[in-house]
């Protein structure tokens, strides 16, 4: 039989013949920051709704059984976040503490000058995270789970731990007769104008800068 014979609906042209290109599936652990990334990049809108699976799937273009193959949940999503929260911002603090107060003035001053370094990058990661934000102050987690709010309370908590140790050296060089209670009392103020700040923000739709004057408010509390 003869080229010419070939039924010509059987022969199939060169291009036919290309295999479709083969879209390629991301990594197990490539999907899940991307569903994170998505989900943080949902929760930037100003005005934002309650973000739903649906929604968050219909984003990633794929089905909600994909997310859940790669979360248990809608909460251990709002978790994978938490966990980016406390790791980097704890991390920050971390190598504040270890690079020790700045050489400014006396020890109370560099006491404070250290605290004041704390809180200023707290709202730098909120301006540049603003969906962050939202988880922070509990925004993004009303009618979730009651354990994410818990996490984000103890996150402050730990802050203002940190702030009250980092205090007390300012309080000692005063001759504070209770050091640890004045640096608790300016602890809980800068954690609550922290708070205070970051829900402005939020609430605002990110209008409203948390570092809007912000060394000249630290110093009236430091």
């Amino acid at each position: 039989m003869n080229d010419e014979s070939r039924d010509p609906g059987l022969v199939a042209s060169a291009e036919d013949r290309t295999p479709a290109p083969v879209r390629k599936r991301p990594k197990p652990g490539e999907r899940r920051v991307q569903i994170l990334q998505t989900l943080a990049a949902m929760l930037e809108q100003p005005g934002a709704e309650r973000v739903t699976t649906a929604a968050l799937a219909a984003r990633l273009e794929v089905s909600e059984a994909a997310l859940y193959r790669h979360f248990a949940s809608k909460a251990q999503m709002f978790e994978g976040l938490i966990d980016f929260i406390e790791q980097s911002v704890f991390t920050l603090i971390n190598q504040i503490i270890e690079q020790g107060p700045a050489a400014v003035g006396d020890e109370r001053q560099a006491s404070a000058h250290q605290a004041a370094r704390i809180v200023t990058m707290l709202m730098q990661f909120a301006e540049k995270n603003p969906g962050m934000t939202r988880v922070m102050v509990g925004d993004a987690l009303v009618f979730e789970n009651d354990r994410l709010q818990q996490r984000m309370n103890n996150f402050f908590d730990k802050l203002e731990s940190t702030l009250r140790q980092t205090l007390r050296p300012a309080a000692l060089a005063e001759g504070s007769d209770t050091p640890t209670v004045d640096a608790q009392v300016r602890a809980s103020a800068l954690t609550a104008f922290a708070v205070g700040r970051l829900q402005r923000y939020a609430r605002s739709g990110f209008r409203r800068l948390p570092s809007e004057h912000l060394d000249a408010a630290v110093a009236l509390l430091v």
